[in-house]
């Protein structure tokens, strides 16, 4: 016989209420669907219902005999007649105090983490009565393992890592959450200036690359573009993993030809006279996410005061951000040793795109970075497809499903219109990588459309 799933277990993701199996009840999915309940509050009203089930029968095998003879709708439904259901979920969702106020948010020493790094020194999060330490670290595993070992609270991820870790890719599956994004484009293709000749993508077969982590858009898109120009990134080239702190280092020992990676780290190697920037990744993907605030859909549902604090203070610095008249003193507050480690002036060439290329050329690039934090679930969707082209996911996969769970649109729109951004009205678009078009309603079709991809 298989294990019986408590439907109003907390760690589970699925209610039997309504027709998409995500709400307690038709009118909670109607709801939803007209932008009433955020994806905190749906998870915050799944513990409600699991506190109020378990006081209820306290002993498993009765409240599951219960369950498996009404079913899960019925029995909310009848508990809700005589117990105050509605003011329970209205209770624990207003109580306003905040859970926790000292939190440990990991980073990445690099530009794309500009949010959350800038709201310390800045006091987007003191405002919101937070006392955040922003903690400096190696490399992305460990951002990733410390997050799910609970010594970080929160942290900055790269945009796919949400959707790998939920999915058990690359590590044990475990439901996390992307409530935002941290910044679209900021990343670049950079070469060892001996190749400054080999300008054609054409020419690099045999080439050793670095990416920041096997999930990340910098892999995707190095690999996108590299097979769109011939090159099968399985057969022809090496790409390895290298911390970004470490990649102008390893440029510099040719340990590697070129890299695809965040900033700073393009404009150093330009700054330190060992690259050039060739392509910028907004010319492969014009808006692309890149990195993102992650947090555990345990953290957001147990801590759900302090869950928004934080992404309130996040939106707050990213709105800021997003104006270019503010780009020059948010580079002098991220600059320091604690921080980026890097010289003001690089920190400023890339986020107002105004930079030297490596080439004797002064480019002026405006979107070089950008800060829209809103989480697409065409982003996650686009990004499936990429870990199953690649050969990282295997089998069927409910894209739409995936990208609603991880991906928490609702709470980004909601907490956009409070600090004074527009969020979209819908969730999900198309949009065009290399003058192909991505259609998120059909993410199979695209995936087969592909000459190269790993057998």
């Amino acid at each position: 016989m298989s294990a019986f799933k408590d439907p109003f277990d907390a760690s589970t993701s699925l209610t039997r209420g309504c027709s998409c199996g995500q709400h307690h009840s038709e009118a909670a999915h109607q709801a939803d669907l007209a932008g009433q309940t955020t994806d905190s509050e749906l998870l915050g009203n799944r513990v409600v219902e699991a506190a109020v089930m378990r006081a209820l029968f306290p002993h498993d095998a009765t409240r599951r005999r219960f369950l498996n003879a009404v079913g899960a709708s019925t029995a909310m439904a009848a508990i809700s007649t005589f117990f105050p259901m509605g003011m329970a979920k209205e209770a624990f969702a207003q109580t306003g105090k905040l859970e926790k106020t000292s939190l440990k948010v990991g980073f990445i020493p690099i530009t794309c983490a500009t949010p959350i790094i800038m709201s310390q020194p800045m006091g987007f999060y003191a405002r919101q009565g937070l006392n955040v330490e922003v903690v400096k670290t190696a490399g992305w595993a460990v951002v990733r393992d410390k997050t799910i070992n609970k010594e970080y609270d929160a942290a900055h991820m790269l945009s796919p890592m949400p959707l790998a870790i939920t999915l058990g890719v690359g590590a044990n599956a475990l439901p996390y959450t992307m409530p935002a994004v941290e910044n679209i484009n900021g990343q670049a293709i950079t070469l060892a200036i001996k190749h400054k000749d080999k300008k054609d993508p054409k020419s690099w077969k045999g080439f050793k690359f670095a990416v920041p982590f096997d999930y990340s858009m910098h892999n995707y898109l190095l690999r996108y573009f590299l097979a769109e120009h011939g090159i099968d990134p399985d057969k022809d080239v090496q790409i390895r993993s290298v911390p970004p702190p470490e990649m102008v280092a390893n440029l510099r020992a040719n340990n590697i030809d070129g890299f695809l990676a965040p900033d700073p780290v393009n404009q150093r190697a330009v700054y330190d006279g060992v690259g050039y920037i060739h392509t910028l990744t907004k010319d492969i993907w014009d808006g692309h996410p890149c990195c993102a605030f992650a947090a555990s859909k345990e953290f957001v549902t147990t801590m759900p005061n302090t869950y928004r604090a934080l992404l309130k203070s996040i939106m707050e610095a990213t709105a800021f951000a997003s104006k270019q008249e503010n780009r020059k003193q948010i580079a002098e507050a991220i600059a320091p040793a604690n921080y980026l480690n890097q010289p003001v002036t690089v920190v400023e060439q890339v986020l107002t795109g105004t930079f030297a290329d490596g080439l004797g050329n002064i480019r002026k690039e405006p979107n070089r970075i950008d800060f829209d934090p809103f989480p697409w679930h065409s982003f996650a969707v686009w990004i499936l497809t990429q870990m199953k082209r690649w050969g990282q996911l295997k089998g069927d996969v409910d894209y739409a499903k995936v990208a609603r769970e991880v991906y928490l649109a609702t709470d980004a729109a909601k907490l956009m219109k409070e600090v004074g951004m527009k969020p979209p009205t819908a969730t999900s678009k198309k949009f065009t990588v290399m003058g192909k078009e991505f259609d998120p309603a059909k993410p199979d079709a695209y995936l087969k459309s592909f000459a190269i991809k790993s057998t």
